[in-house]
């Protein structure tokens, strides 16, 4: 059966935008490489035309000179289409980039979707609510807590605030008037001696020699 229907082959790949834009910019660099080559035959075949004199041999040197642009332009316009269809050829392939893109940016896009929703099953908005309720009981709770145990326990619970302001307002005006007559307050300032000799209303004590009577004598003398 393989003799009379043959094998199928297979095809080749068809070439890619890229394969393509290098053939024409191979096909383009040779026939630049033929381009200079005729330049060098044009400058050549002037300088022969400017050294020979007018005649059969300076119009035969001229003929040649035709032939050689003419190539030269047959070849310009080659590569500038091919110039022309490497242009198209980078349109296209940005295109097509450009395209690869968006297709990428969607799937991307799409998956994360996919786990955002998957997320959000896990998440819900009255379940947070509840936990905010919660942490902010808890607060409440933890400040009653310290409160309670920053109480003092020396301080009875049935003193009246208005008799405390009036005492101290007492103590103030204590301190001040005696601030004022001394510059000291008086539980600053020193214990005085008592004075016995006014308490027990004695007389001064004599001062200088005594008078002795006549008659009497100075013992010590």
């Amino acid at each position: 059966m393989k003799r009379v229907f043959g094998v199928k082959k297979n095809k080749d790949p068809p070439p890619s935008i890229q394969d393509a834009s290098d053939r024409i910019t191979k096909r383009g660099d040779s026939v630049d490489d033929k381009i200079k080559k005729l330049d060098a035959e044009l400058s050549r075949y002037k300088e022969q035309i400017k050294k020979t004199r007018p005649g059969p041999a300076q119009e035969a040197v001229k003929a040649r000179a035709m032939r050689v642009l003419k190539q030269k332009r047959m070849y310009e316009g080659q590569r500038d289409m091919l110039y022309n269809q490497t242009f198209n050829l980078d349109q296209v392939q940005f295109a097509a980039e450009g395209i690869k893109d968006a297709q990428q940016t969607m799937t991307a896009l799409k998956s994360a979707n996919k786990e955002l929703k998957g997320m959000m099953k896990t998440v819900k908005i009255q379940d947070i609510d509840n936990l905010q309720d919660e942490m902010m009981d808890l607060m409440d709770v933890s400040n009653e807590i310290q409160e309670t145990l920053g109480r003092s326990y020396n301080v009875p619970d049935d003193i009246d605030e208005d008799d405390l302001m009036g005492e101290l307002d007492a103590l103030e005006l204590d301190m001040g008037n005696e601030t004022e007559a001394d510059g000291v307050p008086s539980y600053l300032q020193p214990d005085k001696e008592p004075d016995l000799d006014a308490e027990l209303n004695l007389p001064p004590a004599p001062t200088g020699q005594t008078a002795v009577p006549p008659g009497r004598f100075n013992a010590q003398v």
